[in-house]
């Protein structure tokens, strides 16, 4: 670069340096944090979905939590077919649909791609419940995934935005006494690396995801990292 910068202000003739080719920066994995199995399963099970009020006649009456039948479906699709953030929050409640006598979700990609992938059971039973729970089903064009209108609980109607999504993460893992610092897109990443440990191919991976070369898959693959705090633990001092 020295060289090409002294040939432009014609203080070189040429450049000698011109066929030197710097080394590849290649990058072998993701920097996205990861929950654990533990982790994650403690994280769903620790949403509330539901609201124990008690009346003017003492008597203890339960109701739907729609924002935790919320949070806890959304964080489900994330885990459950390694979506981003930007097509599950784009999804309107027509996006889950049954076929073949199972659900499966319609995720809107980047550049107007169509990418849909079939339902974990438990996902299922996620997805019904919050649909079920918030009176959704009747209108397949409404956003899937609402904010609430102040602490009503209300769904709006409207939209949650990216940001939205973020701070119920933080709150969410706050609760249930997780520490590791997490984002969006740890649960694309959690997802991934849980499949692959429970044998699945790479291939198959890189297809659910709706990644374009293998290579970018194996960014999410965090198992080495166990592996390596194994190793750790081995240093008997």
């Amino acid at each position: 670069m020295l060289f090409d910068w002294l040939v432009t202000g014609h203080v070189l003739e040429v450049n000698p340096a011109h066929a030197v080719r710097g080394p590849k920066y290649v990058v072998k994995k993701g920097k996205t944090p990861v929950l654990t199995i533990d982790e994650a399963r403690t994280l769903l099970n620790s949403i509330a979905v539901v609201v124990k009020t008690t009346g003017p006649d003492g008597q203890v009456r339960e109701s739907a939590d729609l924002p935790g039948l919320r949070d806890r479906a959304l964080i489900g699709v994330m885990v459950y077919t390694f979506a981003r953030i930007g097509a599950v929050l784009q999804m309107k409640v027509g996006d889950y649909f049954v076929q073949g006598r199972r659900g499966w979700v319609h995720l809107p990609e980047k550049g107007g791609k169509e990418h849909e992938v079939p339902c974990h059971h438990k996902l299922e039973d996620l997805l019904d419940a919050y649909i079920t729970g918030a009176g959704l089903a009747g209108d397949p064009h409404q956003p899937l995934f609402q904010t609430a209108a102040g602490k009503s609980g209300v769904l709006s109607g409207k939209p949650l935005w990216q940001q939205d999504a973020y701070r119920m993460i933080q709150r969410r893992t706050a609760v249930a006494g997780i520490e590791t610092k997490i984002g969006n897109h740890t649960f694309r990443a959690t997802g991934i690396t849980a499949y692959l440990k429970n044998g699945g191919t790479l291939e198959i991976a890189q297809q659910i995801a709706n990644h374009e070369s293998p290579r970018t898959t194996k960014l999410y693959d965090r198992r080495q990292d166990e592996i390596s705090l194994d190793e750790v633990e081995r240093i008997a001092i």
